[in-house]
């Protein structure tokens, strides 16, 4: 059953929600073992949570949209009294004592927080192999990953744990898991959804959004947790316009442009190309204009990301110092208790971004290689504000490839980056964008075509989607 579906039975007490959990924890009871999507299966916070669901619809109270439907959270959101993660040891035992905005409104709506799921650590990563807990398997091929950082989240919506799951995306960490998974995944425009409760990455491009099965499912839980937070000082005061409203709409009269730096790009394999070409004639036949464009600096992009995300990281992640909360190793003194605590709390590739990161910020460094990266940043946004003139939504390549094996790309840093290249510069513009499963490639693997819009452009961007999901 779909999210509306579930929600829609348990409001008229047609099922009830503890019936939809317990049925939802045996799914995930049978296949955790081999495709460790979670972290922590969150079974009697469930239970009396639908409980509490059931007690509303019987006193003749809407519980909410999402009455009674199981949600899986990316364990880099915090949740009150419940181990909040982020997949690393540094944060061994430490419980959030507040609850991440996005959280409490699926909450509020009557969702069900089932699972707290597996990511690279601290989102740092394209195949959730980071974590410091073992690695997710893609439950369309269990020798293949999942992407990331959301594997996990990902992987818990494909292999039907929940029908909706939160991630969050600083660089592609929802969009590219979703194309490799087979779901829907949207990163909404930065500042839409509040990212207070969000354990930063970098904050300057992190976004909280929602996978589901389906567009419509995605559309309904983008409407739950979307809107203004005064906790989180870049959200967006505008009044938020729901998308579901828009979905049957059509493409009628829309311009479209492809990508060309993008769907052309190097590494893309040919099937993934022909995707977004299919997805060009579909949209063309169902009335939109469609036209190739470009996006000249987009091919910066990459470079650009790993100086300012690992810059922002850096700093984020210097607070883990073995004395407030989490992890502590013991030294001599505080300098070698802050390093033994940071070299044995934090993974490799966390390591990786926060020397990388320090180094960008570094006296005599800022300017050569930061301030470069701000600037293309710069450029990114004047180019896609200029293709936004002409088109009022873009398509491209979700991922080059559709999901590699598992250890593929471990031992090689750069070959694990380029798996970002087609989602990084929506990020670095703040716009949004999502992907929809289009046809399958190699293995009959999942492909994944992307729809990105100009900033606050959701209800555009869905209605593109939800064309494209309906031809496939």
């Amino acid at each position: 059953m779909t999210a509306r579906e579930i929600a829609s039975a348990v409001r008229s007490g047609a099922r009830s929600a503890r019936d939809v959990v317990e049925e939802h924890l045996e799914i995930v009871a049978t296949r955790e073992p081999e495709l460790h999507a979670c972290n922590a299966v969150l079974t009697e916070e469930a239970r009396a949570a639908a409980d509490a669901v059931d007690a509303k619809v019987a006193a003749g109270v809407d519980p909410g949209p999402l009455a009674g439907v199981p949600v899986a959270l990316k364990d880099n959101l915090c949740t009150r009294g419940i181990a909040t993660t982020c997949s690393s040891r540094i944060l061994e035992g430490w419980r959030p004592p507040y609850t991440a905005t996005a959280v409490t409104r699926v909450e509020e709506a009557g969702g069900v927080g089932i699972a707290k799921t597996n990511l690279d650590e601290f989102a740092m990563g394209s195949s959730t192999e980071n974590s410091a807990f073992g690695p997710t398997r893609n439950p369309r091929d269990p020798t293949r990953v999942p992407g990331g950082s959301s594997g996990g989240s990902a992987a818990a919506v494909a292999a039907g744990y929940t029908p909706l799951a939160l991630g969050s995306d600083t660089g592609g960490s929802i969009r590219q898991p979703a194309a490799l998974c087979g779901v829907v995944g949207v990163k909404p425009t930065y500042g839409r959804v509040s990212r207070y409760g969000l354990v930063a990455f970098a904050s300057s491009l992190d976004q909280i959004g929602p996978f589901a099965a389906d567009v419509a499912d995605a559309a309904l839980l983008l409407d739950v947790i979307a809107g203004h937070d005064p906790m989180d000082s870049t959200s967006i005061a505008d009044v938020y316009e729901p998308v579901t409203p828009h979905l049957d709409r059509g493409v009628g009269g829309l311009r479209i442009g492809i990508v060309e730096e993008l769907t052309d790009a190097d590494g893309v394999q040919p099937e993934v190309h022909a995707a977004v070409e299919r997805a060009a004639a579909v949209l063309e036949d169902a009335g939109a204009t469609v036209e190739r464009v470009k996006v000249p600096s987009a091919v910066y992009g990459l470079s650009a990301y790993y100086l300012i995300a690992p810059a922002e990281a850096s700093s984020n992640l210097a607070r883990y110092d073995g004395v407030r909360y989490g992890l502590r190793v013991d030294g001599d003194d505080v300098a070698t208790m802050n390093a033994r605590t940071r070299d044995v709390g934090f993974g490799a590739e966390v390591k990786r971004r926060i020397m990388l990161g320090t180094y960008a910020l570094s006296a005599g460094y800022y300017d050569a290689y930061y301030g470069k990266a701000q600037r293309v940043r710069t450029l990114i946004i004047r180019d896609f504000a200029r293709v936004y003139e002409q088109c009022d939504a873009l398509i491209s390549p979700t991922s080059p490839t559709v999901a590699f094996e598992l250890g593929a790309k471990t031992t090689d840093p750069l070959a694990m980056y380029l798996s970002d290249v087609c989602t990084i510069p929506t990020n670095l513009a703040g716009h949004p964008a999502m992907s929809v499963p289009f046809g399958s490639g190699e293995g009959a693997l999942p492909i994944g075509v992307q729809v990105l819009a100009p900033a606050l452009g959701e209800p555009v961007m869905f209605r593109v989607a939800k064309t494209l999901e309906d031809a496939a």
